[in-house]
């Protein structure tokens, strides 16, 4: 919390197109970044794939991006392809590079470069494990094309911020060979119950995205109708997934499972308003700080050993913070006095600002700079509490590593919030999930 008169939380086939500067695919400044989308079929030919290259421009255009658009496998060299901040699979199949080719791309991945694939991305290069474990799965089969229930799991991330809990569209539905969810971070799955065909057993990622081998990797199982491309919910999809490979915007990309929601956006059973102010709660799921300078906190339930995992964004330079490991009560300042506050705030001193505990350790500026998304986007905190040490990743980059020696603050046991700072400060949050941990040895 800020010690001054605010309640602080604790302180934030068509040709290849040449002519750009070569440079490693991570050293692009923003205004020069180019993306590849390459397209070519040697299997099934998707007659959407026209349709998917205009829009990849179109949101280039707008989105700050130059695109070029091939479908030479002769553009996949070392030199050609460091060109670029990532690569789209734009509905491509079957075997489309060479040996050589494919070592270029497993060295400009390794290098960090980026892999966007779209639908038919997954039914290509079945022989190549590289790709295998970068697009995720492979295409088994699929039912004929009809609506269907996508659940979105995470709108941490870009490619899902702006999507509801569901999200309600027409494609062409992939099985995929294997469940990706225990090596990458599944943002998005079929209902399976909501159509015809789905043959994963209940557990159907259908978007996904992870870090891979240095280099990151984003897939989507839509865009297999030209309709999908006139959708402007899917075009936001895609151009979300696009920013997050050519590393303008953030989020955490590791594999998820095992948490469970204590505000699924429907309601605040369990939760408790300590001192004045509140949160609003939209019909989108977001609880926005209104008012007053108090906590909402969880009192359903202390916590011992735990990962918390919660989603977060700013307006401006706005103020706010996540409690931990305080006991029950319903004066907000008891948890500033026996827990310890995970700061939000855009400008601060480094050990009141975003990513610190508050007043007590700055997080790694450097990191917490790199992985931070602006105002106006949202983030996601991993704060994961075990004994007494306290750690904290920031869109799944780790910022912080802070050990407790005070007793009257032990984290062994104790409750969370998230913090109403004043009437200044609005700060929203989403999608709090807990997952508890194996208790550590005293």
């Amino acid at each position: 919390m800020r010690a001054t008169g605010r309640l602080t939380t604790a302180a934030l086939g068509a040709a290849l197109l040449l002519g750009c500067v070569a440079g490693p695919a991570s050293s692009h400044p923003a205004e020069s970044k180019r993306v590849l989308v390459f397209s070519k079929t040697a299997g099934f030919r998707h007659d959407s794939i026209p349709e998917g290259i205009a829009t990849v421009r179109e949101l280039g255009a707008n989105g700050g991006f130059a695109v070029d658009a091939t479908e030479d496998a002769g553009a996949f060299t070392g030199k050609n392809l460091r060109r670029y901040a990532a690569v789209v699979f734009m509905s491509t199949t079957g075997d489309v590079l060479d040996d050589a080719q494919q070592r270029a791309f497993e060295g400009y991945i390794r290098d960090g470069g980026a892999y966007v694939g779209v639908h038919a991305a997954a039914d290509t290069e079945y022989d190549w494990a590289f790709y295998g474990g970068l697009a995720g799965a492979y295409f088994q089969s699929h039912p004929a094309i009809q609506p269907a229930t996508v659940n979105v799991e995470d709108r941490g991330h870009p490619a899902t911020s702006d999507l509801a809990h569901t999200w309600d569209r027409t494609d062409e539905w992939y099985n995929y060979r294997s469940n990706p969810r225990e090596r990458a971070h599944v943002l998005a799955s079929l209902d399976e119950a909501s159509y015809t065909g789905g043959a994963m057993n209940g557990d159907h990622p259908i978007v996904w995205c992870q870090d891979y081998q240095g280099g990151r990797a984003f897939y989507t199982g839509g865009g297999h109708t030209k309709e999908s491309y006139a959708d402007p919910a899917f075009r936001q999809h895609l151009l979300g997934g696009i920013r997050w490979a050519v590393g303008d915007a953030q989020a955490d990309c590791r594999p998820e499972n095992g948490y469970r929601p204590i505000f699924d956006g429907t309601g605040l059973d369990g939760w408790s308003q300590a001192g004045p102010g509140s949160f609003a709660l939209s019909e989108d799921g977001t609880l926005t700080s209104t008012g007053g300078m108090g906590m909402l906190w969880y009192a359903g339930q202390s916590f011992g050993s735990y990962s918390l995992k919660l989603d977060w964004k700013m307006d401006g330079d706005d103020n706010s913070g996540v409690f931990v490991g305080f006991p029950p009560s319903d004066d907000p300042w008891s948890a500033v006095n026996n827990g310890y506050e995970i700061q939000i705030d855009a400008t601060d001193v480094p050990e009141k600002t975003t990513g610190s505990v508050y007043g007590f350790q700055s997080a790694d500026l450097k990191k917490r700079d790199r992985a931070l998304n602006p105002p106006g986007e949202w983030n996601t905190y991993e704060i994961r509490v075990e004994g007494e040490r306290l750690r904290i990743w920031l869109n799944g980059v780790k910022i912080n590593d802070f050990t407790n020696t005070d007793p009257a603050r032990s984290l062994r046991d104790g409750h969370v919030g998230i913090q109403n700072h004043g009437a200044d400060d609005q700060v929203s949050f989403r999608d709090i999930r807990i997952k508890e941990l194996p208790a550590k040895g005293r």
